[in-house]
């Protein structure tokens, strides 16, 4: 049985920088893509960044470039690296894997397996 369990979060001010990381427990199917959502409270759950089995990643637009998604090589833990946060970054933070096609790894209703959300905060 997967398991992810995340970490990383917590409270920044603007422009700083976090780095969450989603550890994998359990053997993950090697055609499983992976992904970082947010829920902002009012708010649909979106996509921030998803990463497919090739390494082809994508970013949502509001990522504007400040993000990066990697897993290691054993493909066991997932990274998400903000830098220059601001306060609209504020939200739930979840991991998730599943069986994804590359062109919808930002489609939440896609993924099957979630990890806890994680809270980060970004004070102005």
């Amino acid at each position: 049985q997967v398991q992810l369990v995340a970490s990383g979060g917590g409270s920044v001010e603007s422009g700083g920088t976090l780095r969450l990381v989603c550890e994998i427990s359990g053997v993950i199917p090697s055609v499983f893509s992976m992904a970082w959502f947010r829920y902002i409270p009012g708010y649909n759950r979106e996509g921030v960044a998803g990463i497919f089995t090739d390494g082809t990643a994508r970013y949502a637009d509001f990522v504007e470039g400040r993000f990066t998604i990697a897993q290691d090589n054993a493909k066991s833990t997932l990274f998400l690296q903000m830098d220059n946060l601001k306060p609209e970054d504020t939200a739930m933070y979840y991991c998730a894997a599943g069986r994804v096609h590359k062109h919808r790894l930002l489609i939440h209703h896609d993924f099957g397996i979630w990890g806890q959300g994680i809270q980060v905060t970004v004070t102005a």
